[in-house]
């Protein structure tokens, strides 16, 4: 049962919705004694999570109950912010009625990123995550709330074709929709009432860990939480689109050494041996000798150092990201002794606060915790194939084909881990170009 469990899982095209996208089912195939599932929605402004766990609590469950048969979990533990109290009451109900007595729920206090899996393993289950290392090593799964809500319906049969997404900031109608995977940007941004304002930027993801899109022709993909339309000089914008090279000139430059940024760093807390501060001062071509230029390898991005805690305004999550990407391109790799840290003694007063992070960013006005606007489904999508970790998905039609929705279009590559692509609408087949697939409405 349990290796039909995780072929339906990767038939179904199941991939992480909370982060870079593992396929689950590389997940589900591990054997591990607990199952987190993250809905901390961490992230400010995003609010997809809360709204399925409301409103879909036994799906969830399901999908939670699958990957613990498939792990051989004895404990699920359902992990929320208590001030999602509705999303909270919902759940507690749900676990109720299931009444196995092998799930939990968890109330998280609401801090950023209480979503990180190293951070979420630490406050659950008082466990540390080795250096470079995954929760796998201390016996727990990391699961998103969408990804349980896709893996309930993958057995069922129903691929993954659709994905939860927040639209929030400089637009008329704040909302949580659910739309087909591959819908352009632009179409949702228009069926949230269009901008706001003349010139913006669009975020795709939180403001913290997002990615600028360099325009809305762009589609959403199974990975995108949320949409954030900006103003194109707004303080969570303008660092995201500043020329790498400008930022490390900047960055050598006027970095005073203060250390703020490692003294709030959640792994450095986690007693992780990453001290943003001193990456500050590898130059370009030191990024690949000595230890110190090697921690940025334990580095999660989160940008909390960036965008909270330097009081210089320079970028060491930008820093670390460039000397990571040196790293890895030459093949280097943290060596881990798989030893758990000991974390800061100081670590939970130094918890970052959403609202005053959301105060920094300058986002309370868009804080606005939006109802779901029900269900949108455009004339035309451009799936891509590449839209996971792993190797992109090999193309199985060709223009002019017929597909309907649910249908195979992008295989795993043989001896390759990856995810399976399948049609978002039914139509016919426009093009496959670009690691793109485009279908339009018949």
């Amino acid at each position: 049962m349990t290796g039909q469990t995780v072929e339906c899982i990767r038939s179904a095209g199941v991939v992480g919705a909370g982060g870079a996208g593992l396929p689950t089912h590389i997940k589900a195939d591990a054997s591990v004694d607990t199952v987190l599932v993250n809905g901390a929605s961490c992230e400010p402004l995003l609010m997809s999570d809360p709204y399925l766990i409301q409103a879909h609590p036994d799906i969830v469950i399901r999908g939670l109950l699958a990957v613990m048969d498939c792990t051989g979990a004895r404990r699920g533990i359902i992990c929320l912010k208590g001030k999602h109290a509705a999303a909270m009451a919902a759940v507690r109900g749900a676990v109720t009625r299931e009444g196995s007595g092998r799930l939990e729920v968890f109330e998280l206090r609401d801090f950023y990123p209480a979503g990180d899996e190293h951070v979420l393993v630490h406050e659950v289950l008082g466990r540390t995550v080795p250096q470079g290392g995954i929760p796998l090593q201390i016996g727990a799964v990391v699961s998103n709330v969408e990804t349980l809500y896709n893996v309930a319906l993958a057995m069922e049969g129903a691929p993954v074709t659709h994905r939860y997404v927040t639209v929030s900031g400089e637009v008329k109608r704040h909302m949580v929709v659910k739309v087909p995977v591959g819908t352009l940007v632009s179409d949702v941004l228009t069926f949230a009432g269009g901008p706001a304002i003349t010139e913006y930027k669009v975020v795709d993801g939180g403001p913290m860990m997002g990615r600028v899109l360099p325009h809305t022709g762009r589609p959403v993909t199974k990975t995108t939480s949320g949409l954030l339309v900006l103003p194109p000089d707004h303080t969570v914008v303008a660092r995201k689109i500043m020329d790498p090279e400008k930022v490390r000139r900047i960055t050598t430059s006027i970095c005073c050494q203060c250390s703020h940024c490692t003294d709030l760093c959640p792994r450095n807390l986690l007693g992780h041996s990453l001290h943003p501060h001193r990456l500050m001062r590898v130059l370009e071509g030191q990024m690949h000798a000595g230890t110190v230029a090697r921690e940025a390898l334990l580095c999660s991005e989160c940008g909390l150092c960036e965008k909270f805690a330097c009081p210089m305004m320079v970028s060491p999550r930008e820093i670390n990201a460039q000397i990571k990407q040196v790293l890895r391109r030459e093949g280097v790799r943290w060596e881990s002794t798989g030893e758990e840290p000991v974390p800061h003694p100081f670590r939970k007063s130094r918890y970052v606060a959403t609202g005053r992070l959301l105060r920094r960013l300058d986002l309370v006005q868009y804080d606005t915790h939006p109802g779901y606007a029900g269900e949108y489904t455009p004339h035309m999508v451009r799936i891509p194939l590449a839209q996971h970790i792993g190797a992109p998905a090999v193309c199985v039609v060709a223009p002019g084909d017929t597909v309907r929705t649910g249908d195979l279009i992008g295989e795993i590559p043989e001896k390759s881990m990856g995810a399976r692509v399948h049609a978002s609408i039914s139509g016919r087949v426009e093009s496959v170009e670009d690691g793109m697939v485009t279908i339009k409405a018949c």
